[in-house]
């Protein structure tokens, strides 16, 4: 029998199956102190919370029989995951249970900003009855773009379509035959802003998505657009969309979520023009009981010695093969990180090739890292050792692993490839002695480059000169250049280099150097 301890408030319905489980008992304690929690979890196989619970490195500790922990929802804020990989606990969440409900939420936001409705609403409760002042505007025949193409913004494009609306999807990994299915056209974000009437973003939130919709994006948009945001705060510039309200090029805005929550002395809270909620996207009875029965049922898989898909932190990985394999992790980040920030199109094909002695050793950990690092560019956080498979899989991205004795004189060699709509790039590296992770070729250019850091990397034509003109503008505005290397295939012909520096570039100072007749692209990349 496994015991399985509940210390929150759950669904009944949402926890059934662990309560009819033949080989599953199942306590729920829901006003447990730490210290209680800290006496009793000796004796439990599983623990499953949800937000008020705090799973923290004494409750690992304490908890010798522990093997899964499992949150009710996405967040895993309230768990030490360190310290649960350190103590072999698999840490399980439910990131599907929420999606119709936000989508339908992020639909209703739609609606309502299209037609006043909540304006419309309070006018009424305040005594006054008006119906010229809250003229909407019909879905029907208009332009929705989605940006963010994952399971919510698929599931708003599937509601979008039975309005008849036209329905521009982006997302980098969103293939042709998908967006066929959904019956939605792919664009670009660019092409989204200059034809949608109404915009709903769907992305997580990173470094590339912080402020993507700013005031250089609004100004591209149609006057008129109207916006929805139920996904993450800080996607869409908060400052930049009330000026954009204010000057009459956004008619309105829908916002479930915010820069800073709850927002305090937020100008765009009490607009006319803008629709809010407090965060209510997953505030709905089904969701509640759907993320209970999604994390029941992985916490009854990894108890059972089930394959299981929603663990958020790094498996347990036998000790010899951790020893081969634990030196290549950092580089195969990296790899798969610089290539993600280098090709452009909706990723389709991951191939992974180990040469060498990696061709002799079980891999699969380290395969797991370099989809991470290939994924989180565009994911986030929410991409880990655990789910990047399965996040791959979901997206209908081919990965494809392969071995080979000839490492090209490298005792070891790793060659990452991807395969875009667009275009196929390649990144491959080793270790070196003394030197540590080195990327060694850059599609067919040989090179010799540590992967870390803020790095600049060029394309350019190998005329006389073009090094010199580089290193020159980036000095005369203060950038120290700490490394640089040079790959080239033929005296003359094109020609690639990457330069380390001490800090990132302005997007006006990249602008500069990529307007040299020389230069064909410029691209900043973080390692």
């Amino acid at each position: 029998m496994f015991k399985v301890l509940i210390t929150d408030p759950l669904s009944e319905h949402g926890i059934q199956q662990l309560l009819e489980a033949p080989d599953v008992e199942v306590v729920q304690q829901t006003n447990l102190s730490p210290s209680d929690l800290l006496a009793v979890i000796g004796e439990y196989d599983a623990l499953l919370v949800r937000s008020q619970t705090q799973v923290t490195a004494d409750v690992f500790a304490a908890g010798k029989r522990l093997k899964v922990v499992g949150r009710a929802g996405v967040g895993v804020d309230n768990i030490d995951l360190a310290a649960a990989t350190q103590a072999g606990v698999v840490v399980i969440n439910a990131p599907d249970g929420n999606t119709i409900s936000t989508a339908e939420h992020s639909f209703a936001m739609l609606m309502a900003v299209a037609r006043n409705i909540p304006q419309a609403h309070k006018k009424l409760v305040d005594g006054t009855w008006d119906r010229k002042s809250f003229q909407g505007v019909e879905l029907n025949g208009k332009t929705l773009g989605v940006i963010g193409m994952g399971r919510i913004g698929s599931e708003v494009a599937k509601r979008a379509k039975a309005f008849n609306m036209k329905v521009i999807g982006y997302d980098p990994f969103l293939t042709e035959e998908r967006a066929q299915k959904l019956g939605v056209i792919i664009g670009t974000v660019d092409d989204i802003l200059r034809e949608a009437d109404f915009i709903t973003v769907h992305t997580p939130l990173t470094k590339e998505t912080r402020h993507m919709i700013s005031s250089a994006e609004l100004a591209k948009a149609k006057t008129g657009v109207r916006i929805v945001n139920c996904a993450r705060g800080g996607i869409i510039d908060e400052k930049a969309l009330y000026e954009a309200i204010l000057s009459g090029k956004v008619a309105g805005a829908a916002l479930d979520v915010y820069e800073e929550e709850p927002p305090t002395n937020n100008p765009l809270i009490g607009l006319p023009q803008v629709v809010t909620t407090p965060h209510l996207g997953a505030s709905t009875v089904e969701a509640q009981e759907n993320v209970a029965i999604d994390v029941s049922e992985e916490l009854l898989k990894v108890l059972r010695g089930q394959p299981f898909k929603n663990a958020v932190n790094l498996p347990s990985i036998p000790a010899h093969v951790l020893e081969r394999v634990q030196p290549y992790n950092e580089l195969g980040e990296k790899l798969g990180s610089f290539l993600a920030q280098v090709t452009v199109g909706s990723l389709q094909e991951i191939t992974i090739t180990y040469s060498g002695e990696l061709a002799d050793v079980d891999t699969s950990p380290l395969t797991r890292t370099i989809l991470k690092g290939i994924l989180s560019y565009r994911l986030g956080d929410q991409v880990n050792f655990v789910n990047a498979p399965h996040l791959a899989k979901v997206r209908e991205i081919n990965v494809t692993e392969q071995k080979s004795t000839q490492s090209r004189g490298f005792t070891n060699l790793l060659t990452v490839e991807l395969k875009t709509n667009l275009e196929t790039r390649m990144v491959a590296g080793t270790r070196l002695n003394g030197y540590g992770s080195r990327i060694v070729k850059i599609d067919n250019y040989s090179i010799d480059l540590a992967p870390a850091g803020q790095l600049l990397y060029i394309h350019h034509n190998d005329r006389p000169g073009v090094i010199g003109r580089v290193g020159s503008i980036l000095g005369s505005n203060d950038i120290n250049i700490a490394t640089m290397q040079v790959g080239r295939r033929d005296v003359g012909g094109d020609a690639i280099m990457v330069l380390t520096v001490d800090k990132p570039l302005s997007p006006e100072l990249l602008d500069t150097l990529g307007e040299l007749s020389e230069i064909t692209s410029v691209t900043q990349l973080e390692l």
